[in-house]
């Protein structure tokens, strides 16, 4: 988070997602890109509520809430 308490894309979103669920979503998209990851958040989150991704086991709550809260806030960079 940035000193401002901003979540970011790339301080606080980005390394939620691992080398492998890169790997497993490139042909779609890349989730290391904040631009893919802000045009496709909308079903990233569902998927990450449903907990169907990543697909090797769910995220905690606080990183969905913290996903959830990087959207709701304008998904900075």
């Amino acid at each position: 988070m940035s000193s401002n308490g901003t979540i970011t894309f790339s301080e606080d979103i980005k390394p939620l997602f691992r080398e492998s669920d890169r790997e497993a979503m490139r042909k779609a998209f890349d989730l290391w890109s904040a631009a893919d990851v802000r045009t496709h958040a909308s079903a990233i989150a569902q998927r990450l509520h449903d907990g169907s991704m990543p697909c090797d086991g769910a995220w905690s709550p606080e990183h969905i809430a913290l996903f959830d809260r990087w959207v709701a806030e304008g998904a900075v960079d």
